[in-house]
């Protein structure tokens, strides 16, 4: 008997921003298939808008498990892992020890195709982590700007640090994104004009 796909299920108990007051809390289960839609999104404009050569069901596939080993290390906060770099060397440990616990969960002629989509580690994948870590990171802005719009000021540095964050990554993909499809999660439905029949 092999549990990895029943621990997969539980990304959806691991809840995000464990320090902030939230209008609505966020699991790790939906917050890696926004990041996956983001990550095939960003994709497909650097193959259309800039001349890239990337695959982005590829993009999709690994943003929906960079997340995977938060299932056993639970989400630790920003401002904890990042305060200072023991704490991230320490917390990258503690990180490589969850792929392989998760990667122990699957019988052994399975692993060989989960390893790369656990661990990041593949050549081949190199130029498509920028795209997923930029998509983690608009998926965290969506977070900010929806609980903004909520009401809740409680996120408005969290916003601030995001945009930052996406604008010095240098990516035109994440700028276009931005710019062309951020603005519309703070409309309703009513105001996102669906096309008439």
């Amino acid at each position: 008997m092999f549990h990895f796909y029943a621990m997969l299920s539980r990304m959806k108990y691991i809840n995000r921003w464990g320090l902030m007051r939230n209008t609505r809390h966020e699991n790790i289960c939906e917050h890696s298939l926004d990041t996956a839609v983001i990550a095939h999104s960003l994709a497909l404009l650097r193959n259309t808008r800039f001349g890239g050569n990337v695959n982005p069901e590829r993009a999709a596939v690994l943003a929906m498990f960079h997340d995977a080993t938060e299932i056993l290390t639970g989400d630790l906060p920003t401002p904890v892992k990042y305060d200072n770099p023991d704490i991230r060397q320490a917390y990258r440990r503690v990180e490589q020890v969850a792929q392989q616990k998760l990667l122990a969960l699957l019988p052994p002629d399975l692993q060989p195709a989960y390893r790369p989509l656990i661990c990041g580690d593949q050549p081949q994948d190199q130029d498509l982590l920028p795209l997923v870590k930029a998509a983690d990171k608009i998926s965290a802005l969506i977070k900010c700007v929806e609980e903004r719009g909520m009401g809740n000021a409680e996120f408005r540095q969290a916003e601030q640090a995001q945009r930052k964050a996406i604008a010095s990554m240098g990516l035109p993909e994440a700028d276009c994104f931005l710019t062309e499809f951020l603005p519309s999660y703070e409309l309703t439905l009513d105001e996102q004009d669906l096309p008439k029949d």
